[in-house]
């Protein structure tokens, strides 16, 4: 399809008031996927040693992060940061990603429970495995992974080593050469994916409520051969990359005409999130410009100063919006400014520092005071405003009293990340059409109808009713292949239209204890 035809398909869609694609997003270590599996293991949320759980994630993947900057060269002006080179060296956390989402793939569908990541590209799955993690553990509870056969599947074809998307075109022979080869090499004791490039159809759902589900076609990596991190628990059952390259997610929804070139992502306070494809923002949010360097996979913004409570800051530097961090990580001089700042307009006592939390500005908070906290906000670079809407994390006692807070901030020696915390309560645009990074105010449990989203569902593609999922005794489920997609009842903060893209009760119970698995 040509770039002047998906230009048209897409000013179509957005005449037509299309809609977005989208994906739940779990967070391993979140209140939902506890409730869903029932499970009381593991640090209690809002714990110290839950948060020092977390925080430790969030220190080995800046320890990764410092390591591809140190092998990389160095970048041009505007960027102190450099990443490794090339397109098939990523970095990666070799004990677990933050985010994982449910994806089914084929005909009949086959579901993966896959890690997203925004600093890599290529999405994976188990395929035709001469070697890759087991199928069932001990390590992951109840649950049995699925592996993807492309025999298996009628909508499955291989991708030709002639095709744009082949990279490895010099290593086609003779005996493959109807099969395109992907290797990708991930900076994490020796962890790699191998195997060759398919297409068949991913499915998505709208973003409105309205219950329906598109088959979006997507090329992806048949991953028959894994080593390292990913034989144990840190992507068993694939890897959803989400970087700029034309083989991530978004480049490739974007190329076929099913959606823009652009995702958002946001967070709500109870570990739950969204990521909807194709969702280019709106006129009344705030922006700035993405940095994009030659070696840098990640979305880099600049930042031209902060505020913390009545105090300024002018210093100037740049942070990688990193929606697989926890935490917030800073390097001086402007870690300094911001927590000397916040510090000596606390009321509260501080405490003297602790092991066991990883933040070295924590307060107590008395029996009688009502928590108030200075205010913390970054400047980008064009002027708008960042807002931190929790830049806090607030401490409990056994019995869930809130004892004590701490200013969530993490001090770097090198890498700047904005990391989840301070995206709370926004949604979050990567605009990789334009190039801008764009963010609002946001309930992450409805719907932004005023929202440029140019996706439109195909109508044919609209796959049989659904079935019960795993463990169903429909008798419907039995009779032809369907998508294993149902609703399932979640409590939520707040009232919401929205219908999300669910599998059964049974898969989650299942899934649960891989999450918190990983995070221990």
């Amino acid at each position: 399809m040509g770039a002047a035809v998906r230009a048209l398909l897409l000013l179509a869609l957005v005449a037509a008031g299309a809609e977005a694609l989208s994906l739940d997003v779990h967070h391993r270590y979140s209140a939902t996927v506890r409730g869903w599996a029932g499970l009381r293991t593991g640090p209690a949320p809002g714990t110290a040693e839950y948060y020092a759980a977390l925080a430790g994630h969030d220190d080995l993947r800046r320890r990764s992060l410092s390591l591809a900057a140190a092998v990389a060269p160095a970048p041009g002006p505007g960027g102190p940061f450099a990443f490794a080179d090339g397109n098939d060296t990523y970095r990666l956390n070799a004990f677990g990603f933050l985010h994982y989402a449910v994806v089914a793939l084929g005909t009949p569908n086959v579901t993966f429970l896959v890690a997203l990541d925004t600093g890599s590209d290529l999405f994976w799955v188990p395929c035709d495995c001469l070697k890759c993690a087991p199928l069932s553990s001990p390590e992951y509870g109840n649950l049995k992974f699925d592996v993807y056969s492309p025999r298996k599947s009628s909508t499955s074809r291989k991708v030709p080593c002639s095709s744009s998307l082949c990279d490895l075109q010099t290593q086609c022979n003779s005996a493959a050469s109807k099969s395109c080869p992907y290797s990708i090499e991930y900076l994490s004791d020796n962890t790699s994916s191998k195997g060759v490039l398919i297409e068949d159809v991913l499915y998505l759902a709208s973003e409105s409520g309205k219950s329906k589900i598109t088959q979006a076609p997507i090329t992806f990596g048949c991953g028959q051969v894994q080593t390292g991190s990913f034989l144990g628990s840190a992507a068993p059952n694939g890897l959803l990359g989400l970087g700029m390259d034309s083989k991530s997610v978004p480049s490739l929804l974007a190329s076929q005409g099913v959606a823009a070139n652009s995702f958002s992502m946001c967070f709500g306070e109870d570990g739950h999130g969204r990521i909807n494809f194709g969702d280019t923002g709106s006129a009344d949010q705030l922006e700035t410009p993405l940095n994009i360097y030659k070696h840098n996979p990640y979305y880099n913004i600049s930042i031209i100063g902060a505020m913390a409570g009545g105090k300024t800051f002018s210093t100037k530097f740049s942070a990688v919006v990193d929606s697989g961090t926890s935490f917030t990580a800073l390097s001086d001089p402007m870690y300094t400014e911001i927590t000397s700042a916040f510090d000596k307009q606390v009321k509260e006592k501080r405490n003297q520092a602790d092991s066991s939390l990883p933040f070295e500005y924590c307060y107590t908070i008395s029996a009688k005071g009502a928590l108030s906290h200075p205010n913390i906000s970054l400047t980008a670079k064009g002027g708008s405003i960042f807002p931190v809407n929790d830049p806090i994390i607030t401490i409990t006692d056994i019995s869930s009293s809130p004892v004590g807070y701490c200013l969530a901030i993490m001090k770097s020696e090198g890498v700047n990340l904005i990391g989840e915390n301070f995206m709370s309560g926004l949604k979050v645009v990567f605009d990789r059409e334009r190039l801008v990074l764009g963010w609002k105010s946001f309930n992450c449990y409805s719907v932004d109808h005023s929202s440029k989203l140019p996706v439109s569902p195909n109508p044919s593609a609209v796959p049989p009713k659904p079935a019960s999922g795993p463990g169903s005794s429909n008798p419907e489920a039995a009779k032809r292949p369907s998508p294993n997609i149902t609703q399932i009842d979640v409590a939520k903060p707040s009232s919401g239209s929205s219908v999300h893209f669910h599998f059964s009760r049974t898969f989650f119970a299942a899934i649960a204890p891989l999450l918190l698995l990983a995070i221990l």
